[in-house]
């Protein structure tokens, strides 16, 4: 990475550690999160420490590294993005406990379909990326994915996350809002996803809450041993009463 994106991606962190957030298109700051950010670290190939590991998989195109660069760094991307994302561990605060979650992108092309399916070993909570104007990415959701990862991780959660084009308000009227998340939470109950969340990559709104929901699907893992399962499961109560 370059020195000028660490720094980015360093002032990213620090934002999160002082409770800032991402301001909304109109200059106004959005609430602030209920699962705090500390900092962030770049995973190298040998990176040891013990993660919760997340995975996004989809259709070959950006959506992947733009969803997970907005979220690191805590802005929209407006260079040209590798076509491969550098891992990264976030540790963010769940009550009074560190937390650290561990994020892995894959290639969606066919070339690599024997390949991919090799990260996929230890991972605790996958994302099913769509577009939500791409009717061709729900039909890659039902058909490739979730099958996919059924196949080589049963009992894993993921979650279906569509991601919508930039607002245009004279397009996105209450209705076809109302259409396009009921379209989606359909299909993630189809699918067998734990939920559908939505997220608009260039405003930032929703994307601290697709992670966040990513979070707590990996706390409810059904094979966590008792003891550390009890331990999550009380962070879990911390996120629904803050």
């Amino acid at each position: 990475m370059a020195e000028d994106e660490r720094a980015r991606a360093a002032a990213a962190a620090a934002a999160r550690n002082s409770g800032t957030s991402p301001t909304s298109g109109d200059g106004s700051e959005k609430k602030n999160p209920t699962i705090k950010h500390v900092f962030l670290i770049v995973i190298s190939r040998n990176f040891s420490l013990t993660v919760t590991r997340l995975v996004v998989v989809g259709d070959p195109g950006n959506l992947k590294q733009y969803l997970l660069i907005t979220y690191v760094t805590n802005k929209y991307p407006t260079e040209y993005v590798l076509p491969v994302f550098d891992n990264y561990a976030v540790t963010v605060m769940i009550g009074d406990e560190p937390y650290t979650l561990g994020l892995f992108d894959t290639t969606g092309q066919e070339d690599y379909d024997r390949l991919r399916p090799l990260s996929y070993p230890q991972t605790d909570v996958f994302l099913i990326l769509i577009s939500t104007s791409t009717p061709s990415h729900y039909k890659s959701a039902r058909n490739t994915w979730a099958p996919e990862l059924k196949h080589h991780c049963p009992g894993v959660p993921f979650l279906l996350v569509g991601i919508q084009d930039p607002p245009n308000d004279a397009l996105d009227t209450a209705s076809r809002k109302k259409a396009r998340v009921e379209e989606g939470t359909k299909l993630a109950r189809e699918i067998g996803a734990q939920k559908y969340v939505e997220c608009e990559l260039t405003s930032g709104r929703g994307v601290k809450n697709v992670f966040d929901e990513a979070i707590v699907a990996a706390l409810e893992l059904p094979d966590v041993p008792k003891k550390r399962r009890r331990s999550k499961l009380r962070l879990l109560a911390r996120i629904e009463e803050d």
